[in-house]
């Protein structure tokens, strides 16, 4: 089993027996991998708290025949304490790491997945106005870069202008002639609006959102997160505690 040393953010872990925690890790060379921490949860652990969710880290491991590999060293790079403080901050970071795992591959290198994930929590770390905003932000990034972004600004079937339904099946935004009744819903030229905004938006700008009407809000959220676990095939737990927090 060759030792192999590399770093990336710790997405999370679930406990194993009764010492050791199966750690989940996006990382830089490896895309996405699975290693067991031996000893993590006794009090005299090497590891400390250097393997916690939101963590950018360096690592050593050993690379298993199987699916899992096991950690043998772990280094803070950067620790993101903001999330750790905040509930607002939490949830978006929550968002962010749950949307990530869902996408990544085992073993599959995506640098570009990982970048995208650093600046949304360094955007994070900075004490965004509007953390759900961030992590809305991330999430068009995150579906754009998976060749899964939502048409918003015209008709995704047919290109017309000022498109009034949404059908994530269909891409996005649907002009009425290509709404299909009892599948696509109403969408307000506002929300539609707004999604482009923050989704063009770099990550730390749409932490500045000045957008607080409640009703637009909720009408943007529902499209988007409606469209996101439709793309991603999973439903996403974080997303609740990320409504309650706006």
């Amino acid at each position: 089993m060759p030792l192999a040393k590399e770093q990336g953010v710790v997405l999370r872990s679930i406990k194993l027996g009764e010492a050791d925690k199966i750690v989940t890790v996006m990382t830089q060379n490896a895309g996405k991998v699975r290693g067991v921490a031996k000893g993590i949860r006794k009090t005299t652990s090497r590891f400390g708290a250097r393997l916690e969710p939101a963590t950018h880290v360096s690592l050593m491991l050993y690379r298993g025949r199987g699916s899992l590999d096991t950690i043998t060293q772990a280094e803070i790079i950067a620790p993101h304490p903001a999330l750790r403080d905040d509930l607002a901050l939490f949830a978006a970071g929550e968002t962010m790491l749950e949307a990530v795992d869902k996408v990544a591959e085992e073993h599959e290198k995506n640098v570009r997945l990982l970048l995208l994930l650093l600046s949304g929590l360094r955007a994070l770390d900075a004490r965004p106005a509007d953390p759900a905003a961030v992590a809305e932000s991330f999430m068009l990034k995150l579906l754009s870069l998976s060749g899964f972004h939502p048409t918003l600004t015209a008709c995704a079937n047919c290109g017309a202008a000022d498109p009034e339904f949404f059908d994530a099946g269909l891409g996005g935004a649907i002009c009425r002639n290509c709404a299909e009744p009892g599948v696509a819903g109403p969408a307000s030229r506002e929300a539609l609006e707004y999604l482009s905004r923050i989704g063009l938006a770099e990550l730390g700008e749409a932490g500045d959102n000045d957008e607080h009407d409640p009703r637009l809000r909720k009408e943007s959220r529902a499209l988007l997160y409606g469209f996101a676990e439709y793309h991603l095939d999973r439903r996403m737990k974080s997303l609740p505690m990320l409504v309650r927090t706006t």
